[in-house]
């Protein structure tokens, strides 16, 4: 059976074979494809909710407190107020409480409450931060055992070492892709990205956290597009999340192959003055060969919020059987 990104009580970005139980239809990686698959991530989103809320309400019934979401906006990014909103509005969906700190003044001193606070289990700092603020300091200030985004150094070690952790969420979102002796390019190579897709598409699949077992080649800015094109041209699926509209054009993939667009650009639309996003692909160019492709907007984002509600889950999960393991060690020594 084909294995893929996976975790060990969830599933990771590419399923394998024996559970897609999301996978809305077939898809195998072809030489010549039928018909091009073009992902809907927010009806795989909705599906993956169904999921979470399921999860919440058995956690309830257990006579668990219901969890709780704290999310920390700082700066006045737009985009960063809306995926905000988004990230509330999915937690009450799926039965959880959430709240919003905006622009707290001593942000370490509120992220240290709040790891403080046994009303919380889950929290996030939308990220990215004004430019005077370290990021990597901030993320790290998050206690790990409720980094719902997965990106304190604590987590991205454990999975580097394919242990059971939160994962960063947007490499977590899954598409039913097959991925056991693939070539893959990743191109971009963001901590919060581009790194998280590479460890945990190259992974070993018979760990803890069992990995894709994919060969996996990186681009970033550094990359020439001609050097680019030689590794795309032979892929059978190419990642982009660089940052860079029109990256990733017809001429440079097979056909058949998936094509998974996790790029976000705001550009000027040359018919209306006014803004649009678009991904790293040229969406309508690559569909003409592709045989997956995933548009943007409309997929990887709805993912990345299911999947951070799923985190805020899985730290329960973790707190839990911490509390299992440390009972068993106590009636051991006794």
């Amino acid at each position: 059976a084909a294995t893929s990104l996976t975790s060990a009580l969830a599933s990771g970005l590419l399923q394998p074979a024996h559970s897609c139980f999301l996978r809305p239809h077939p898809f195998h990686l072809a030489a010549v494809r039928d018909e091009v698959v073009v992902t809907s991530g927010r009806k795989l989103a909705q599906q993956f909710k169904q999921e979470v809320r399921q999860e919440v309400e058995e956690w309830v019934a257990s006579g668990n407190k219901r969890p709780h979401l704290s999310v920390i906006l700082v700066g006045e990014n737009p985009a960063s107020h809306s995926y905000v909103l988004d990230k509330t509005r999915a937690a009450a969906d799926m039965g959880m409480n959430s709240e919003t700190i905006v622009k707290p003044e001593e942000l370490l001193n509120v992220i240290g409450k709040l790891n403080n606070d046994d009303n919380v289990d889950g929290l996030v700092v939308q990220l990215p931060l004004p430019e005077h603020i370290d990021e990597r300091r901030i993320c790290n200030a998050v206690s790990p055992d409720k980094d719902a985004d997965g990106f304190h150094v604590i987590n991205v070690g454990r999975m580097c070492f394919d242990q059971y952790s939160t994962l960063p969420a947007t490499p977590w979102g899954r598409t039913g892709i097959p991925t056991l002796g693939k070539n893959v390019v990743v191109a971009g190579r963001s901590k919060n990205v581009g790194m998280p897709f590479i460890m945990l598409l190259h992974i070993d699949g018979v760990h803890e956290r069992p990995g894709g077992d994919a060969t996996v080649t990186i681009s970033h800015r550094y990359t020439p597009k001609e050097q680019l094109k030689k590794h795309t041209i032979f892929a059978d699926i190419v990642i982009s999340a660089a940052g860079i509209p029109n990256l990733i054009t017809s001429d440079m993939i097979k056909e058949g192959a998936a094509v998974i667009d996790v790029g976000i650009n705001r550009v000027h639309d040359p018919i209306t003055p006014k803004p649009k996003l678009v991904g790293d692909v040229d969406f309508e160019g690559v569909r003409e060969k592709a045989g997956y492709i995933t548009p943007v907007p409309g997929c990887v984002g709805p993912m990345t919020v299911a999947m951070l509600m799923k985190n805020t889950i899985i730290v329960l999960r973790l707190e839990e059987r911490e509390v299992l393991e440390s009972k068993k060690l106590r009636v051991a020594a006794n």
